[in-house]
């Protein structure tokens, strides 16, 4: 009977595994595929005939600006947004787990409201807001706001913080550190699991985010991978399906390539910031 529960078990997830991956299985095959057969022969895996031109074809990039140009414009900006959320969000999440302050639990509320705020109610105002500062095809609109806090990862690092015990806030209180020192020495080592998950998430948001540069960035020289990806298709000439296949497959190397590095950390910050101590 134990025999039988596990081979059920695993039969059961290897079915899940395969429904949810043949959609990043179809996406390779199909790109070494003809752009005229990849939807002609959508219902066949196996490539015929199998080329290698849609990779080369799509390193080519548009505007006279190779893909490699835009993978680096992603890049810069992963950094400078991973950064300031990683600075700022351990900065306000030490605040509100740690200090007191009148109005603690108000502005808590407050940021918390924030989270639940669709992107469309503020899209307009930052939009004139940064148009007025001269922000404008940079990644100054898309990168700044982040040296701000994000409110999802100020109340993940809120609920982490809140399981280290007090007591190690005091010891080193007694022995002469101050606030700062406090979170520089005591909280940021115990919160590792939980900064790498926001790292994490921050970097795959970021990577995958198309709207901010759509908004802000003109220049095709400063366009990112989701800008240039859609690039590939036109509603006015035939979309080359096959180069935007193909690199799509290469700017989701960065993704898997993090996620099985990283995966426990993501666990570990997510699971444990559930508790409370």
């Amino acid at each position: 009977m134990k025999s039988l529960k596990w081979w059920f078990y695993h039969i059961l997830v290897g079915g899940f595994a395969i429904l949810l991956l043949y959609p990043v299985l179809w996406l390779l095959m199909s790109s070494f595929k003809p752009s005229s057969e990849i939807f002609v022969t959508a219902d066949s895996l196996i490539p015929d005939p199998f080329i290698l031109d849609n990779y080369a074809l799509g390193w080519e990039g548009i505007a006279g600006n190779t893909f490699g140009v835009f993978i680096t414009n992603t890049l810069v900006l992963v950094i400078f947004v991973l950064i300031g959320n990683l600075i700022s969000s351990a900065l306000i999440a030490f605040g509100f787990a740690r200090l007191k302050f009148k109005g603690r639990g108000f502005w808590f509320g407050v940021m918390l409201v924030t989270l639940m705020l669709p992107g469309e109610v503020v899209m307009i105002p930052q939009y004139i807001i940064f148009s007025q500062l001269g922000w404008l095809n940079s990644i100054a609109p898309i990168a700044v706001p982040a040296y701000f806090g994000h409110p999802f990862f100020i109340f993940l690092l809120v609920q982490f913080i809140r399981t280290i015990p007090r007591e190690l806030d005091e010891a080193a209180i007694i022995d002469g550190c101050s606030t700062f020192k406090v979170f520089y020495r005591i909280i940021l080592p115990l919160i590792t699991p939980a900064l790498a998950t926001t790292a994490i998430f921050s970097f795959y948001w970021t990577w995958d985010n198309l709207l901010g540069p759509v908004l802000y960035l003109n220049s095709p020289d400063k366009y990112t991978v989701s800008m240039a990806l859609n690039m590939f298709l036109s509603n006015e000439t035939v979309s080359n399906w096959g180069a935007m296949f193909a690199m799509s497959i290469v700017t989701l190397i960065p993704v898997f390539v993090i996620f099985f590095i990283f995966q426990r950390y993501i666990v570990d910050g997510i699971s444990t910031s559930g508790l409370k101590g």
